[in-house]
This record gives C-alpha cells, structure tokens and sequence, in this order.
C-alpha cells in the first residue's frame, strides 16, 4: 500500500511539473511561433515529457491491483 501511495504521489508530482513547463512555453506563441511549431518544441523537451510519464505512472498506480486481498483498488466490469 505504501509503494502505491509513493507511486501516486510521485506521478502527481510530475504531471505538475511538466504541465508548469508546457504552460511556461507557451510564451514562445506570442514570438510568432505556429501552434505545431510549439508541440514539436514541447514534444522535445524532457521537462514537458514529465507531464506524460506521470500520467503514466498515475494510472498505473490507481488502476493495477495489488498483491493484498484487502487493497482497494478500481476494478474493470465487463
């Protein structure tokens, strides 16, 4: 359980992180940079990637069950 609440609690963390940075360079729009000119800019930095591995690891964390019987977790209904 602890390994899940560090593992939720790091992905936040990143997804904050990255998404600070993609809105910082959202400046480089009033530079005369086109919308696809600043994704491929953001898709290239490492420190916007950070938004997309902590979603990742988000998910992750919330949606894979865990070893113990008496974990909360949510599970998928058919």
């Amino acid at each position: 359980m602890f390994f899940r609440i560090m593992a939720f609690l790091t992905g936040f963390g990143l997804t904050v992180i990255g998404c600070i940075y993609i809105i910082s360079y959202l400046n480089l729009m009033t530079l005369g940079y086109n919308f696809g000119e600043y994704v491929k800019f953001i898709s290239r930095q490492i420190e916007c990637l950070y938004a997309l591995i902590g979603i990742i690891i988000l998910c992750l964390s919330i949606f894979i069950p865990g070893g113990n019987n008496d974990e909360l977790y949510i599970r998928y209904f058919n």
